[in-house]
């Protein structure tokens, strides 16, 4: 099979590389289509249908990375950049909610080791504040050099979420390597 007709029976009904339909075969796809429903019941039942088809479409395309299918709030290529800007590095702050789950069970314990715990917990809060304030200078940096007059309206706050959660658990998950090299790609 050579690449023209892999390519087309890729496509769906109707895009290229297909036949044309006929005329009668898209208008009784087209009335199909503005049927109205028996009932309100049979109606709500379609509409839950679609809704479930689109949200297992965006769940995988944040397993994936697809960008086609992804949520709004996590396209283009001013989000991609700053998610993998964000996911080739380790941080304290990824860590932040173990660490501090931690710390509230040494508080628990007789007064040596809740002193230990008190002091973990600001050592921790502070060394993620001070990273998430380079993180940040340094993103908003490298983003005015990539996309000079583009919008980066929300980045901020999209990034700062991020960067709490471990990185197993980030949706769209990460395509880049830890301590990889960010691509022109963007």
């Amino acid at each position: 099979m050579t690449a023209v007709e892999e390519n087309a029976d890729s496509n769906g009904p109707g895009k290229k590389g297909q036949p044309t339909p006929s005329r009668k075969a898209a208008e009784a796809a087209r009335k199909q289509a503005m049927k109205k429903p028996a009932s309100r019941k049979d109606e709500m039942k379609r509409q839950k249908e679609l809704r479930q088809q689109i949200r297992q479409r965006q769940q995988d395309a944040l397993r994936s990375g697809e960008e086609k299918y992804l949520p709004l709030r996590d396209r283009g290529p001013i989000k991609r950049f700053a998610r993998d800007y964000v996911d080739r590095r380790r941080l304290v702050a990824e860590y932040l909610l173990p660490i501090l789950v931690l710390t509230f069970i040494l508080t628990m314990f007789p007064p040596p080791l809740a002193t230990i715990g008190l002091w973990g917990w600001l050592g921790a809060t502070a060394i993620t504040v001070v990273e998430e304030i380079l993180l940040l200078r340094g993103l908003k940096k490298e983003l005015a050099r990539r996309f000079p007059g583009q919008s980066t309206r929300g980045v901020t706050l999209y990034i700062l979420l991020r960067t709490t959660q471990l990185r197993r658990f980030r949706l769209p998950k990460p395509q880049i390597e830890r301590f990889g090299e960010l691509r022109e790609r963007y």
